[in-house]
């Protein structure tokens, strides 16, 4: 009995130890980077290498200035103008392709030729195309997306269950509650993935535009201090956008995808 009770509250301690150990388990492995990054640039000191103490007195100063929070709100900006144009068209096209075969058969080697079309050229030539200008950055940037959007959306207007199209056609559904019933239910899970790539593929995309195109952005600021050699605030700008791009995936794409795919986990 003692045995058994002893597991039982081994078990407990576990179960409740659970929610807090990769909490736990990232902070000491953010730590452990820091300690080695901090032992690199003690042994090898050089302005192309600065220690985190460094980065971190760049980026307090460049926040106290506003000359972060402009940027990086102006970069947030684009990304979020970027992505709701590449789900909105993304996941017209993919559920126009996914219920139309004919159509499917037609534009594929077209969805096929962008998927494949690198982001650069896309970038120049929007550049080219329609100056240097907001709206061919953002363009740019969803063009650079929409390919993979359609594929995914296509695949789950393909997984469509005909037997709820024909519950809907026998109880007279209006076209909102087939939308709303029977349609969006079943996508929901391929908008979930599409989202999810979509924002980390897309802030990456909207680095280059600004690079190449913009004058403000976190882009722009990365070229503008490459130019100064100022290794310290390129990093105070990388790492502050990062930062603030995984708070978006943790507190936004991940309960959302979680949310889409409820109806898979099924209770013990």
């Amino acid at each position: 009995m003692n045995e058994q009770g002893d597991a039982e509250t081994a078990g407990r301690l576990r179960s409740g130890l659970g929610p807090a150990l990769p909490a736990v388990t990232v902070i000491l492995s953010l730590a452990g980077l820091l300690a080695v990054w901090s032992l690199v640039a003690a042994i090898w000191p050089s302005r192309a290498f600065p220690p985190p103490g460094a980065v971190w007195q760049e980026l307090l100063e460049d926040t106290a200035s506003g000359e972060l929070p402009y940027h990086l709100g102006v970069t947030l900006a684009r990304v979020a103008a970027s992505f709701v144009v590449a789900m909105v068209f993304g996941s017209a096209i993919g559920i126009l392709l996914g219920s139309y075969r004919r159509a499917d058969s037609f534009f594929n080697p077209w969805v096929v030729l962008f998927l494949n079309l690198p982001a650069l050229v896309i970038i120049v030539l929007a550049y080219i195309w329609f100056g240097l200008n907001e709206a061919a950055a953002i363009g740019a940037v969803a063009v650079n997306k929409i390919p993979n959007v359609v594929v995914t959306m296509r695949e789950g207007a393909r997984a469509f269950d005909p037997r709820y199209a024909e519950m809907a056609a026998v109880y007279r559904f209006s076209p909102i509650d087939r939308l709303r019933h029977i349609v969006l239910p079943q996508l929901q899970p391929y908008f979930a993935a599409a989202s999810r790539t979509g924002i980390a593929l897309i802030w990456k995309i909207v680095l280059v535009v600004e690079l190449l195109g913009r004058s403000n952005g976190v882009g722009f600021q990365i070229y503008l201090y490459f130019q100064l050699f100022d290794v310290a605030a390129i990093l105070a700008y990388t790492l502050a956008f990062v930062a603030v791009m995984l708070v978006i995936e943790l507190l936004l794409v991940q309960p959302f995808e979680r949310h889409a795919t409820r109806w898979r986990r099924r209770p013990a």
